[in-house]
């Protein structure tokens, strides 16, 4: 079971977009091109979509064959994505098929004013002028020196964000993500593509699954210099009941981070010289309460799974919040640079919960976070369910507001420094900064709360961080020996005033 997405080494799709400098991007091939590139002209609409969506769910399910022409290398997919080609339109250019990464071929149609053409003829469109299946696409950026946004295998589509560096991935659906069984994973069969802008990109996709078909519509905006925003809507007809739906899912990488420590389960791979490795750091839910939680990510020594209340939610998302390049000294892949993720719901959810997947790996190059909202009641055969909601790709924090938010995490052993380490306790160490907290100083009142067991605390403390402007630290020292509970609760508080999010730590396994 995985949440992976597909992705290629991240050294060589650098070193393959860079080559775009050159000036490979060919004069975009014109919608009305004859030469058989397109076929027949065919109205095209929303409602439309959305009927062959309900015709195809009534329908018996066939599973779509690997494309006969998929490459079966790096080099080859290489040569053939960043290759000097055409255009399909604007700055839209296409991925080949790939054994074992995409080996689907999907149908890609170009909207011009409600009418739509079927690209029929590849001839001119990868690169060395060599024909292929198509199995997904990309959006260049005007100058053609990198692309930012990329749809690709299943229901897998990112946006590089405000920084302009792809990290972490967007789903169409998921589908029993998590449980003993197998997952599985719908998949976009076909697009209708228009582009009134080099920044203004409207996709319409259709997605095909065992257990679902849906109709999906996504209004990208680029603002260059900012963030990329999308907004989805989506309806799905389900062909048979299923237990785990997950809406508006997220799958992300996370290896290690500043919390490991020699000997203990996180500690970073031996030889690896980076103080962290990932992509997002932690999952940040706003409740329709208001409750704003804090889940630092881990890579876990086996798979789990956590479920956050969040009925009638008004965001959700995986966060890059450090974004201090010395925490990773990295100056290839610059992790301090990968997007944050942030959904926003359109319209009320209902009742449900945001679930959290995190599964083990050794390796950067695998996802092994997942994100999603599940709603409270049963996904059944024959339901047809709509969905909106926003996607904003940033490098801004949008769960954050004046309250205060956790930017630090630290874990050792309890006690003091110059005592010998006891593993049988821990010490954690969380730093806490917000406007809220101007002016507090420690006679302030300003308390930490956790929701432990008093013969488990041997200490809890707050107080202000010193030489860090609106920062507090929290620092408590537990004690393991019987203690049943596998995460707590940590936040500050000032009288019944709550001055922080509440932070979900996990105890290490």
């Amino acid at each position: 079971m995985t949440t992976s997405a597909p992705k290629f080494t991240r050294r060589q799709v650098g070193g393959a977009l860079a080559s775009l400098a050159a000036g490979l991007l060919q004069p975009s091939v014109a919608f009305a091109a004859g030469g058989g590139r397109w076929g027949p002209p065919r109205p095209f609409s929303w409602d439309l979509l959305v009927e062959r969506a309900r015709r195809l769910a009534a329908r018996q399910y066939a599973a779509p064959r690997p494309s006969a022409h998929a490459v079966s290398d790096w080099d080859a997919f290489a040569h053939l994505t960043y290759g000097a080609a055409e255009a399909v339109t604007g700055t839209v250019r296409l991925f080949p098929t790939r054994r074992g990464v995409a080996p689907l071929a999907v149908s890609v149609h170009i909207v011009d004013h409600g009418v739509a053409r079927k690209l029929i003829d590849t001839h001119g469109l990868f690169g060395g002028g060599q024909n292929a299946d198509p199995a997904g696409w990309r959006v260049l950026a005007p100058d053609a020196r990198t692309d930012w946004m990329a749809f690709l295998a299943a229901s897998y589509f990112r946006c590089s964000g405000t920084s302009n560096r792809y990290g972490l991935s967007a789903r169409g659906i998921s589908v029993d993500t998590g449980l003993p069984g197998p997952e599985e994973f719908p998949a976009f069969t076909d697009f209708w593509i228009e582009q009134p802008s080099d920044d203004h990109v409207i996709t319409h996709a259709l997605l095909d699954g065992p257990s679902l078909a849906g109709a999906y519509a996504i209004d990208t905006w680029r603002h260059e210099g900012v963030d990329v925003v999308q907004d989805v809507r989506c309806a799905l007809f389900l062909r048979r009941d299923v237990q785990r739906l997950g809406i508006a899912p997220q799958t992300s990488m996370f290896l290690y981070d500043q919390t490991r420590a020699d000997g203990m389960p996180h500690a970073h791979p031996i030889g690896d010289w980076r103080p962290q490795v990932h992509d997002s750091g932690g999952l940040a839910i706003r409740t329709g309460s208001g409750e704003r939680i804090w889940r630092p990510l881990h890579n876990p020594s086996k798979a789990r799974m956590n479920a956050f209340r969040a009925d009638h939610p008004s965001g959700f998302g995986l966060m890059q919040r450090d974004r201090d390049f010395t925490n990773y000294e990295d100056d290839e892949l610059f992790y301090d640079l990968r997007p944050s993720l942030w959904v926003q719901p359109r319209g009320d959810w209902g009742a449900g919960s945001v679930m959290l997947y995190e599964m083990a790996s050794i390796s950067e190059t695998v996802d092994n976070i997942g994100a999603f909202w599940v709603a409270d009641e049963p996904a059944r055969a024959g339901q047809r369910r709509d969905v909106a909601y926003q996607l904003t790709w940033t490098s801004a924090d949008p769960s954050t507001d004046t309250n205060a938010h956790c930017c630090n995490l630290l874990i050792g052993p309890a006690g003091p420094a110059d005592t010998p380490p006891d593993p049988a306790t821990r010490k954690y160490v969380l730093d806490f900064r917000g406007d809220v907290l101007a002016g507090l100083d420690d006679a302030s009142g300003v308390q930490a709360l956790a929701n432990l067991p008093a013969s488990a605390v041997m200490g809890l403390r707050a107080h202000r961080l010193y030489g860090r402007r609106n920062s507090w630290r929290v620092v408590l020292d537990l004690r393991l020996a019987g203690l049943a509970q596998k995460e707590f609760r940590v936040f500050l508080r000032r009288g019944t005033q709550a001055l922080s999010e509440t932070v979900v730590v996990t105890l290490e396994d």
